[in-house]
């Protein structure tokens, strides 16, 4: 996927960006890839590859979600959040990721791109226990697997809230392993959607939290890790 074709597909699901946000993307691009020959940010580094798999990948999940303020968790190198930060400038979001070194990076983007974002160097676990239900929307991609992540994530959505879970060819399976994580934090599915990546179709699951989650959640990681919630240990 080209530039072009990225504000194509971009417009025919009718997000409109102007001049100044694909400059930022341009730049987010650019500096991904200088910074990536110093430290290992993403395995995808071709442009037209970015631009897919990176880019339209991220902002397309959140086309018709309705809030103010989202938490990326584990964003690694920005992602769905600083597209998403760009993409819908009058969304607040927060980045969540425990490697100082990928904060670093994400503080050079925030700087260059003039970027309204909240970086915090912290595990997701220890995130949630001080920011319980802050949240509109919460997301994470390629993280863990949902059994995991809802733990992580469920706790930091507002009740009434939706968590985002961006996932791959296993999702549906995930999902189904994820019966009682779901039950438990007081979360259930409204919806999904698919978005087309090359050959690969990724599943974006919608799910609201009814309620608030049990306080004991989420647990520390070696716990959450060793027994998820509804796995077989």
């Amino acid at each position: 996927m080209t530039k072009e074709q990225f504000i194509e597909a971009c417009e025919k699901a009718g997000l409109i960006l102007n001049q100044t946000q694909i400059e930022q993307f341009e730049t987010y691009l650019r500096l991904l890839q200088e910074w990536n020959e110093k430290m290992n940010l993403t395995s995808i580094t071709e442009a037209t590859e970015i631009w897919e798999k990176h880019f339209y990948d991220s902002v397309m999940p959140f086309k018709d979600v309705k809030g103010v303020s989202l938490c990326d968790v584990g964003t690694g190198a920005g992602f769905p959040g600083i597209p998403v930060a760009i993409a819908y400038p009058d969304m607040k979001v927060t980045l969540v990721e425990p490697l100082q070194k990928r904060c670093r990076f994400l503080e050079a983007i925030k700087s260059a791109l003039h970027l309204d974002v909240t970086i915090c160097n912290q595990r997701a676990e220890d995130f949630a226990q001080e920011h319980r239900e802050q949240f509109d929307i919460v997301t994470s991609r390629a993280v863990a697997r949902m059994t995991i992540l809802l733990e992580l994530c469920a706790p930091l959505v507002k009740v009434g809230g939706t968590f985002v879970a961006l996932k791959g060819k296993n999702g549906l399976e995930e999902l189904r392993q994820a019966k009682l994580a779901m039950d438990t934090l007081h979360v259930s599915l409204q919806s999904e959607d698919h978005v087309q990546v090359q050959e690969a179709q990724h599943i974006v699951f919608y799910l609201q939290k009814e309620k608030a989650c049990p306080k004991k959640y989420p647990r520390n990681y070696g716990q959450i890790k060793k027994k998820p919630l509804g796995e077989r240990s």
